[in-house]
């Protein structure tokens, strides 16, 4: 369970975000090994839109909806386990009531080598493997899921993969540092659209690749506090249509990046 609190300023342009999220997921054990987890998250966007030549009054939130079911199941005598999940989520400015274009599926499967526990491997490591898909416009073919995590030192781990790499050291049982490469986004869809220089937009999104360091605080073993602060090595702030053609671009210019929250994770 997370909830977290994010800015992204842009002097050079006077554009921001400033982004309001809540999420969980809820592992319910069926039988030994097999697992139904539930999950869901709100976002709330506010966005300040700066020299931009379209009308920004339905324009200044966008918010996102999602609930999602999975199941995972264990193979005996194995390492490995397997799980899939199916959800809806609802992404708009939702200056009206809802239309079609608000409602995105989602669609994933996973398979799963851990080898965290105690006495699992000498070097404590997970993998994660899967595909992922939604019917976000424009983008007909899946995601690829790839995460590699490994206790390589007492105080040392490592993850490798999309949307995050990181390094990471551990100081003492409270206190946590790790420098990090992530991906982040968004999506909504535009009730009305927008007409700039004569073509349509659709769609709001911004895709944004960063760099930066990270500090975690443990409260108690399962609940933390974390602040990042980064900035943008990569930053696409667009709008656009349904078949993914470039509208207009709102931000290209890289920005600071400021993340914070609090966790519990089990």
């Amino acid at each position: 369970m997370r909830i977290e609190y994010l800015n992204l300023p842009n002097s050079s342009t006077k554009n921001s975000v400033n982004r309001f999220r809540g999420l969980f997921q809820l592992p319910l054990k069926i039988k030994e090994g097999n697992y139904l987890v539930i999950g869901g998250e709100y976002r709330y966007l506010d966005l300040k839109l700066e020299n931009v030549p379209f009308e920004t009054h339905d324009l200044q939130s966008i918010q996102t909806i999602e609930g999602a079911i999975g199941y995972l199941v264990k193979l005996k005598e194995s390492d490995w386990f397997y799980g899939f999940k199916v959800g809806m989520r609802l992404a708009s400015n939702f200056e009206s009531k809802l239309i079609s274009d608000d409602y995105l599926y989602l669609v994933a499967a996973y398979a799963i080598r851990d080898r965290t526990k105690e006495g699992a491997a000498d070097k404590p490591n997970r993998l994660i493997l899967g595909l992922d898909y939604s019917t976000t416009p424009g983008r007909n073919y899946p995601l690829p899921i790839l995460n590699y995590y490994r206790e390589f030192h007492p105080n040392w781990t490592y993850t490798l993969g999309v949307p995050k790499t990181n390094l990471r050291y551990k100081f003492n049982n409270k206190n946590h540092v790790q420098a990090f490469v992530t991906l982040d986004n968004f999506f909504a869809n535009i009730q009305g659209n927008k007409t700039v220089n004569g073509k349509h937009a659709e769609n709001i999104s911004q895709t944004i690749i960063l760099g930066g360091l990270g500090y975690e605080y443990y409260f108690a073993e399962h609940l933390l506090y974390y602040g990042y602060a980064a900035y943008s090595i990569s930053n696409d702030y667009r709008l656009r249509n349904n078949k993914r053609d470039d509208i207009y671009t709102i931000d290209d210019k890289n920005t600071l990046y400021f993340r914070t929250g609090i966790k519990f994770k089990y």
